[in-house]
């Protein structure tokens, strides 16, 4: 029993009827609690269990240790402290006797988000999807741009995954870039799969060992080339301590980026384009949570560097065709041609450089990237023209090719993206080598456009809202691919808000259980899209997000059910009913 002194208290029952009956449920200032009697001491408690809500007073209590029937979840009772780390801390009242009243102390918790955000942890290092959800909900009402939550979680999977930067943080990311775009209900969704992605990640790794930097200052331009020819032998260890010694030292931003991309490009295409991308997401992440994280953030990156494939050693790359050799040529001219200065018109052969891009020839296709850059394109011109083919890969894909092709066209399209986002955030002629990988990949691709599917032509006449209306009943269907994109078409054709199309893209993407490729898919193709002019271009980003989308649903959504289950307890609904036991 614990005396309470100055705090308002409240009467909740009679001593004598609560010792007569070992436990009583009261209604107090909008709380039902459960009172106990335990010996000479009395304790309140929320009767609701803080895990899923079952009504405790229906537990059995047993050697000071409250145990809730539904999940077993065990609470000590004079502290309220779980025994069950998925179940949370019991909530308890402080009691006072006064003869035969029983008063209580209903003062509101201090520091609730401090509380949340030590749950978030517990949820991430024990990888536990509802304390996650609950959390996240609780911590989006204090910070609804969910940036903190964010950095809890970045954080999190930097310091833990042993084998540095991988699916999950890029989830994070991902859906993080999204979140502004998102409705206000799927918002915390949304964060809520990134951090459920890094947990599932994490679990089971060594967590990683920081390295310090080098003693002293050393020469950015010395790091650079340390950290190149490090991942050039494939010594994450050594790179690693070069690239923190460069974020330590005051490297800008700018010469990061720099000094990462360079070692991404050095190969051809590692690891299928998911290096690159890892890379640029890592940069897109220190946006949002701030630069003052590189050298924690960045030190995540070398694994993959250094242990990634290189498609130079992929027949794919060698065979029939050496793209590799015709690459090396490239290079090899490529500071030429960059030389060029811009036409006083600006460059306008971005028409012609997707079809070459999108042909038969891949030498020819090397050619005209050459040419555009002689003839004035900038290096994010190039690149968007790619990324505009690599696109065009997924709207045209026939559902004839077996299903797990559509990864192979979605691994071209993400690292062309990567690239011209790297090369917005930094032009350099070494990432520039990356829009012609992507252009090597989009040609080894081509097979997977045979026959090409036709895109949709659009309905003018339609009714965007009742398109909009129609999405989600769509892709409560599977492979409603063609369907899907013909309803994006439209609704684009009749003049639809975009914004709206890509808050309903993000609605159906957070309800389905996760699927990385398509996350990533979507979020790219929202990043096309915005970066497209007005036209009927602009809707094809979106228009292959939707036949992406439509391909991977639908799902058993048991993950959309946790949250769900989270979001109801935020609310104070009852998921426990006795007809349902």
């Amino acid at each position: 029993m614990t005396v309470v002194a100055a705090e308002p208290l409240v009467r909740a029952a009679s001593l004598a009827e609560l010792r007569a009956t070992g436990r009583l449920v009261v209604h107090v200032e909008r709380h039902t609690l459960c009172l106990f009697a335990d010996g000479d001491e009395v304790y309140a408690v929320d009767n609701r269990c803080p895990h899923m809500g079952f009504p405790l007073h229906r537990g059995t209590l047993c050697d000071g240790i409250l145990t809730c029937h539904w999940h077993h979840a065990r609470f000590e009772l004079s502290t309220g402290g779980t025994f069950d780390q998925w179940a949370d801390d019991l909530r308890r009242f402080p009691v006072e006797l006064r003869g035969d009243d029983v008063l209580l102390d209903l003062s509101a918790l201090e520091d609730l988000v401090g509380h949340q955000r030590k749950r978030l942890r517990d949820g991430l290092e024990r990888d536990i999807p509802l304390v996650l959800a609950k959390a996240t909900l609780a911590l989006l009402k204090a910070d609804p741009a969910g940036i903190e939550t964010f950095c809890d979680g970045l954080d999190f999977g930097v310091a833990r995954r042993g084998g540095g930067w991988f699916r999950g943080l890029t989830t994070l990311t991902c859906l993080m870039n999204l979140l502004p775009r998102l409705v206000q209900a799927d918002r915390a969704a949304a964060l809520h799969h990134g951090l459920a992605d890094v947990a599932a990640d994490s679990a089971g790794e060594p967590p990683r060992f920081r390295l310090a930097p080098l003693p002293g200052r050393v020469d950015p331009a010395q790091l650079t080339r340390w950290f190149r020819g490090f991942i050039e032998v494939r010594d994450a260890e050594g790179a690693e301590r070069a690239l923190v010694s460069a974020a330590q030292a005051g490297a800008s931003s700018r010469e990061l980026a720099d000094m990462l991309f360079a070692a991404a490009t050095d190969h051809r295409f590692l690891d299928g384009g998911h290096t690159l991308d890892f890379v640029n997401k890592a940069l897109e992440a220190l946006d949002v949570a701030g630069w003052e994280r590189a050298e924690m953030v960045l030190a995540s990156l070398p694994t993959q560097l250094a242990g990634a494939e290189r498609m130079e050693e992929a027949n794919a790359w060698r065979n029939p065709v050496d793209l590799v050799a015709l690459l090396d040529d490239a290079f090899a001219r490529l500071p030429g041609a960059l030389s060029a200065g811009a036409p006083v018109d600006g460059w306008t052969g971005r028409e012609a450089l997707v079809e070459s891009v999108l042909g038969e020839d891949p030498a020819a296709s090397i050619e005209a990237l050459l040419t555009a850059l002689r003839d004035g394109a900038s290096e994010v011109e190039l690149a968007s023209a790619v990324s505009f083919a690599a696109v065009i890969r997924i709207a045209r894909f026939p559902t004839s090719n077996e299903f797990g092709d559509w990864d192979t066209a979605l691994h071209t399209f993400t690292f062309a993206n990567a690239v011209e986002q790297g090369l917005r955030r930094s032009p350099s002629a070494e990432l520039v080598r990356g829009v012609f990988d992507a252009a090597m990949s989009i040609h080894l691709d081509r097979f997977l456009n045979v026959p090409a599917a036709r895109l949709p032509a659009p309905d003018p006449d339609a009714d965007p809202d009742m398109l909009l209306e129609e999405f989600l009943r769509l892709l409560d269907r599977q492979q409603q691919v063609a369907e899907a994109g013909q309803l994006v078409a439209s609704f684009l054709g009749a003049g639809g808000d975009p914004g709206r199309l890509v808050a309903a893209l993000g609605s159906a993407l957070v309800r389905e259980d996760r699927n990385f490729h398509t996350i990533q898919c979507v979020e790219a193709a929202v990043r096309q899209h915005e970066l497209l002019t007005a036209g009927d271009s602009a809707g094809l980003p979106l228009i292959a997000a939707a036949r992406y989308l439509a391909a991977h649903a639908a799902t058993t959504r048991s993950q959309h059910q946790t949250f769900e289950i989270a979001r109801r307890l935020d609310k104070g609904e009852r998921l426990y009913e006795d007809g349902e036991v």
